[in-house]
């Protein structure tokens, strides 16, 4: 395990020292990244994955955020240089209100918003917001296949938030396992200030 510790510093130089990191390997190697920015985040996670890399993040605390980067080596020169790019989320909300997608087979359904919740992460630009409720609320408790797509996307900065009464319907308001908890008037508030909203059905 290889520790870049990135916290304090301003584009570009936590994708330099990644990209420092990533050059000096000589085999199968996982790197560790810790930045104090969601901006930091993507930018790293970017420029990772375009080497050949399997990136995951995570939001550790405030102002505090790590990327694992799985390498089997280190990446072919590519010449590029470090870009310092925008914040990667726009004013679009995903509203999911179902533990699955799509009306047929339930089974299906449920390995259908799974994948829809991974390509959210696969998107160039990120949604600002994505809010769950009714059975959507399931999807970000203990014991969620997509709780890592989520954690992912919220480490760089997309807000997650459960409708409270939805999760005390299920029984579920200590199970919560990423984002925050959210009431009615914040969801009706959200969506009315959404540039757009994506919903998966």
């Amino acid at each position: 395990m290889i520790t870049v510790n990135a916290m304090g510093d301003n584009c570009p130089i936590p994708v330099i020292k990644t990209k420092k990191a990533m050059a000096a390997l000589t085999g199968p190697e996982t790197i560790e990244v810790l930045v104090d920015n969601e901006i930091a985040v993507q930018n790293v996670t970017k420029m990772a994955s375009s080497s050949g890399g399997k990136v995951t993040s995570e939001k550790l605390g405030d102002a505090e955020y790590k990327v694992t980067i799985e390498m089997e080596g280190a990446p072919a020169a590519d010449g590029t240089e470090a870009v310092c790019a925008p914040d990667a989320r726009d004013n679009t909300v995903v509203v999911v209100s179902s533990d699955r997608m799509g009306s047929g087979n339930d089974e299906l359904g449920k390995v259908l918003i799974k994948g829809f919740i991974f390509a959210v992460t696969q998107l160039d630009t990120l949604p600002k917001t994505m809010l769950f409720y009714n059975g959507g609320a399931t999807l970000t408790t203990e014991g969620s296949d997509s709780l890592e797509d989520l954690k992912s996307l919220e480490a760089q900065g997309v807000e997650i938030m459960t409708c409270g009464t939805c999760l005390d319907y299920y029984g579920l308001k200590d199970k919560l396992a990423v984002g925050t908890v959210t009431n009615m008037y914040s969801i009706v508030e959200t969506m009315a200030k959404a540039g757009r909203i994506v919903r998966p059905s």
